[in-house]
Formats: C-alpha cells, structure tokens, sequence
C-alpha cells in the first residue's frame, strides 16, 4: 500500500539515519547474556526444586528469575542463593517477590496490592 499521493504538509521522516545503537537495542532485545557457570545454574535450580517439590519446570523459572534479577542488581548469583537457603519453605513465595521488586518500577511491583481509596459517598452512588 503506497502513500505517496496523499496530501499533507507533514514530510516523512528520513528512516536511513537511524541510530546504530538504537537499531541494537531493539535486535538484541530478547537476547539475554548469562554470565554464570553451569554448575552454578544447577546448584540454583536444584535448591529451587525442593520448594516446587521437584518441579522441574517451575525451578527452572525461579531460578532463572533470580539469576536474571541478580545479574541486573550486579550481585553474585551463588551470593543471593545463600541469602534464599536462609528463608523457610513456607515464605519463599513474599521473599521472592520482594527480591523480583528490586528490580522492577513502582507501578508494576508484585505480589503488592494497592487499592484506591474512594469517597464513601462516591462508591455507594455507584452500582455493582
């Protein structure tokens, strides 16, 4: 479909001065660089295993979450292990939240509820 026959004042833009750096975000933005060892990925995913009650799958992700959140914080991934191998089975899940939320904007936290609080008089003037 060709646009060249509209009519406007607006000129398009020039798209062959593109930014290299820009062009590289954008064509390396899933690619995610690890920088750990693999006897170090599965002493974490094995430690994960025991709070999934070896789910394979799901220790996996948690173990990827933290590795990923760690290098993101600049921390050592085997340094952040020790600090989970303090936390009870039963807390592991408000841990890692917290832990994921360090590395995340204030709008989009996990596991955190924030609900509005409306005027009584507004909220009971609106039907359900």
């Amino acid at each position: 479909m060709s646009y060249n026959n509209i009519l406007t004042n607006i000129t398009s833009p020039d798209v062959s001065s593109t930014n290299n750096k820009v062009n590289g975000f954008f064509t390396n933005y899933f690619d995610r660089i690890v920088d750990i060892s693999g006897p170090e990925n599965d002493v974490i995913i094995s430690h994960f295993e025991l709070y999934t009650k070896g789910n394979k799958v799901a220790a996996r992700a948690l173990a990827s979450a933290v590795i990923f959140t760690a290098q993101k914080l600049q921390a050592e991934p085997m340094a952040v292990l020790e600090d989970f191998k303090k936390v009870p089975i039963n807390s592991l899940s408000s841990y890692l939240c917290m832990y994921l939320n360090l590395n995340r904007q204030g709008t989009s936290l996990l596991g955190v509820n924030n609900a509005k609080v409306r005027n009584k008089y507004v909220e009971r003037s609106i039907l359900p």
